[in-house]
């Protein structure tokens, strides 16, 4: 049976499973072929642009994420508190108004304003997630807590002194 997986359908296939036997799988072809497609398509050039094209606009798009992660984690709410406690703010001021953190406004019946805003902690587990550097970092540290919480007949404490990871006053060492 002949199959029509054209270069360009099997690199975007490929750029979203990063395994080239999956996506000729998914795109049709018989899991007994799959692995000599994935070899013919990895090595056609046309397939390798179209993965370095995809990739590059993936990262772009990735920028953007992160850059909106950062923004709820870092961002500043100021002008969405300014807004709540200006009994009648003029249009420009609104419209001008950074409200980027904001995640619901509501009137409330007694004639206020109630804001809700977009949970940061959230937003910095997401960047970590999306940053492999930060996520080798967050994985060192669990292993390191849950070695350190294994190891028995010391306090907690002590074992963490012992294995670095805690000064003599108790707060944290390291960079971070």
């Amino acid at each position: 049976m002949k199959i029509g997986i054209t270069p360009k359908k099997f690199a975007q296939m490929f750029v979203r499973t990063r395994n080239g036997s999956e996506a000729a799988v998914r795109l049709g072809a018989e899991p007994s072929a799959a692995k000599l497609m994935e070899a013919g398509m990895l090595a056609d050039s046309r397939v390798k642009k179209e993965i370095r094209r995809l990739d590059r606009e993936d990262m772009q798009t990735l920028c953007y994420v992160k850059t909106g992660l950062s923004r709820l984690a870092f961002g500043s709410v100021n002008d969405a508190a300014a807004l709540v406690f200006d009994e009648q703010p003029s249009y420009e001021k609104i419209m001008r108004a950074d409200l980027f953190n904001v995640s619901e406004i509501k009137r409330v019946k007694g004639g206020g304003v109630e804001m809700k805003f977009f949970d940061r902690q959230k937003a910095l587990e997401k960047l970590v997630e999306l940053d492999p550097e930060l996520k080798e970092i967050s994985s060192a540290e669990r292993f390191m807590r849950d070695l350190i919480s294994g190891m028995g007949g010391e306090s907690g404490s002590e074992t963490a002194a012992a294995a670095g990871a805690v000064d003599t006053e108790g707060g944290e060492s390291g960079n971070g």
